[in-house]
């Protein structure tokens, strides 16, 4: 039987990013079927915001059936009372505890940045737990929950991409001289996978300090795995893909034992949509790495060489990454390069 993936295409520029996605994969020929299903915060508003998710059930079951997904970019109400963002509530439902962004750059964008490295969020504890409590009218309080098992299975995870990808530096973020013992654990767990792992170099660096490096001085990363805790890395991630150029370009992973989640780094962005004029590349490169997962190997490498060589020459590219395409020229100059390459 045949690999299949759930698509939600989402709320905002969603749907059109999504759609460059389908069009990329389809024309390579990907065996992969991709089944439509609905979630996110504007069908919970079409419903009436009754619901308490963003999720309906139709769609969960869905998801519980299918072998990955690709979530497209989702809006999270800011009010007290709306459900969880479509991520989160994945992440901790199928445990997806390892949401994986690589950080490259592209040669005409960034001239003076030549970068390569990964970052590495632990996506099921932390500060996103969302335990709060409120303790008086005045006060509130959040519970950053860090647990052994929880940190092990993730640092394990992480390690495992250092080796199988020839990654030779391991760098855990925390702030472990004020929170001792939450990133305690966290520092311990590293200690004891990094000693199993013959020459990879791991070092610790605070969180504060990480981001004036990588403002600094970002190459200093190359070759590594950048590894923390939710919060943490999610605020990392962030800086690293504006370093990029576009957050148009970060694509991204949520990794657990058994199931998948495909997704851009960027959000709906409400006030693009319908303009046919984001940046389709986070959205097509996440959805050549799911297939990749599902066993599709030459259509990933081929949508990956001919995304790169669509943005280093800079004719049909958005606006960005300083060109005039629109979204769909740029997918169709994606299509068209990528299935020359599969060909040859």
């Amino acid at each position: 039987m045949g690999k299949k993936a759930t698509v939600i295409k989402g709320d905002g520029i969603g749907p059109e990013v999504v759609d460059s996605m389908i069009k990329v994969l389809q024309e390579c020929n990907s065996q992969v079927e991709l089944v439509l299903a609905d979630a996110g915060s504007e069908q919970w508003q079409k419903n009436g915001e009754k619901d308490p998710t963003y999720i309906p059930e139709n769609t969960m079951r869905l998801l519980e059936t299918t072998n990955a997904c690709f979530k497209g970019p989702t809006t999270t109400i800011p009010k007290p009372g709306a459900p969880r963002s479509v991520a989160v509530t994945l992440r901790q439902k199928f445990e997806l505890y390892s949401n994986i962004r690589p950080i490259k750059t592209y040669k005409r964008v960034t001239p003076n940045h030549d970068l390569d490295f990964v970052c590495f969020r632990e996506a099921t504890e932390g500060l996103y737990t969302g335990i709060e409590v409120q303790l008086t009218e005045d006060a509130a309080i959040a519970i950053r929950k860090i647990t052994r098992p929880g940190c092990r299975r993730f640092i394990n995870s992480a390690m495992s991409w250092a080796k199988n990808y020839n990654m030779n530096k391991f760098v855990a973020i925390t702030k472990r001289n004020i929170l001792k013992m939450t990133d305690g654990i966290f520092w311990d767990e590293v200690c004891k996978a990094g000693a199993q792992v013959p020459g990879l170099e791991v070092s610790e660096i605070y969180i504060d300090n990480m981001m004036q490096q990588l403002v600094v001085n970002p190459s200093q990363f190359n070759g590594a795995v950048l590894a923390s805790t939710n919060l943490f890395m999610d605020i990392v991630s962030e800086l690293a893909s504006g370093i990029i150029g576009s957050i148009g370009l970060v694509y991204s992973s949520n990794m657990g034992d058994n199931y998948a989640m495909f997704e851009a780094a960027h959000g709906s962005a409400p006030s693009f949509k319908g303009l046919n004029k984001v940046n389709p590349t986070a959205a097509i490169l996440s959805g050549a790495w799911m297939v990749e997962y599902l066993g599709e190997r030459d259509i990933r490498n081929a949508i990956f060489a001919a995304t790169e060589q669509v943005i280093n020459e800079g004719k049909s590219v958005t606006f960005d990454i300083g060109g005039t395409a629109t979204t769909q020229q740029m997918t169709d100059e994606i299509c068209r390069i990528a299935k020359t390459k599969l060909r040859k």
